[in-house]
């Protein structure tokens, strides 16, 4: 009892360091106005050093289809693939909190019911936030307040389950540009899983927005990213990456909303950042990475170039022979065994490989009596 007692009265411990972030965590830290920090990992290596750097939030991106697979969208990564990420990532950052984007194609569909009624317009009600909504069809009977006429978005459910589960993440990441992929945040989240939103320039919508293009730079614009953000915040998400946008856009939804927001090039106002890993690092000096970098990305390091002296270098010493070197030859046969792999290989009718092994075994001598 008196153990018991100890344990309640001293309430709940501080979190340990090397113990996994939590999204009440993300909140707590949210409310006491302490900046966040997230980058993406897409594999053991760099989950390692964001865990050792102390990162808040290790995000899977569907962006490795860009900065892994070389592709010049995020559209073409499949969820099999966003898995074998997911669990890489997972073996290596024990201490963030692990979000992976749910990839284009894989939470778009939804099995619907259809109601008899006639054509009509629907808008949809988050609160105080209105989007508008054309379907060819709605229900007219009053069950559709809240039961948005029996919608299943099982594919996103499924898709968001596998993640998880397969995937051993904490919670999906949900691009947000039409009031689907809103309604679909609600779904999962009512499934138990946790939602982090995304608004602003969404790049599985390029196809849309044509092209890579900041959004919020006119009134609609930004009007709309706060609306989003606010709809995606009552559908239940726990935060939301303001991508792309100006900062006063940022700063106005960042104020209007109860949640965090994350922002990448979207100026000083968001309650946290992101950046892309291979981005920060400086990782890749090929055209196509030149291509793809954003304006805003601050390299932190140069180390593509790092890499580039190193594998010349590398190069140049296989050429020359001054790699590998007796430190980097390490396993020796015994002195005593010599004679006899070299008779074996004689016995064998091997004389070509026998020679050579003697040739090596007398520069061996040579170099100890040095």
């Amino acid at each position: 009892m008196t153990f018991l007692r100890n344990v309640i009265e001293s309430g709940p411990k501080s979190q340990s360091p090397d113990r996994r972030v939590t999204v009440t965590q993300i909140k707590q830290k949210h409310r006491k106005g302490e900046p966040i920090t997230a980058v993406t990992a897409y594999d053991y290596p760099s989950a390692v050093h964001l865990d050792s750097a102390g990162i808040d939030i290790a995000i899977v991106g569907d962006s490795a289809a860009m900065v892994v697979h070389g592709y010049d969208t995020t559209l073409p990564i499949t969820l099999e693939e966003m898995l074998v990420h997911c669990r890489a990532v997972a073996r290596g950052a024990k201490r963030p909190l692990l979000v992976a984007d749910l990839p284009f194609g894989f939470y778009e569909s939804s099995s619907i019911q259809q109601p008899s009624g006639t054509e009509h317009i629907v808008v949809l009600r988050f609160e105080n936030v209105i989007v508008d909504w054309v379907w060819d069809w709605v229900c007219m009977s009053e069950q559709w307040v809240g039961d948005a006429c029996s919608f299943e978005y099982e594919q996103a459910i499924d898709s968001a389950m596998r993640i998880l589960k397969e995937g051993a993440m904490d919670a999906v990441k949900l691009e947000a540009g039409a009031p689907s992929r809103i309604t679909a945040a609600k779904a999962i989240v009512e499934a138990g899983i946790a939602v982090m939103g995304h608004v602003g320039l969404i790049p599985q919508a390029i196809s849309v927005l044509g092209g890579f293009r900041p959004q919020g730079r006119n009134v609609a614009s930004a009007v709309k990213v706060v609306e989003t953000a606010l709809a995606l915040q009552e559908a239940g998400c726990f935060a939301i990456v303001l991508e792309c946008v100006p900062p006063l856009v940022a700063a106005a939804a960042t104020s209007a909303l109860q949640i965090p927001t994350i922002g990448i090039g979207a100026g000083p106002f968001c309650s946290g950042q992101v950046l892309v890993y291979h981005n920060l690092l400086g990782m890749m000096q090929h055209p196509h990475y030149a291509k793809v970098t954003p304006k805003f990305c601050k390299q932190y390091a140069h180390v593509g170039d790092i890499i580039n002296r190193a594998l010349l270098e590398y190069k140049e010493e296989v050429n020359s022979g001054a790699f590998p070197g007796a430190s980097q030859s390490p396993y020796k046969i015994n002195a005593a065994d010599v004679d006899g792999f070299v008779s074996e290989l004689q016995r064998m009718g091997l004389d070509k490989a026998a020679s050579a092994a003697a040739e090596v075994a007398d520069k061996n001598n040579t170099s100890k009596s040095n």
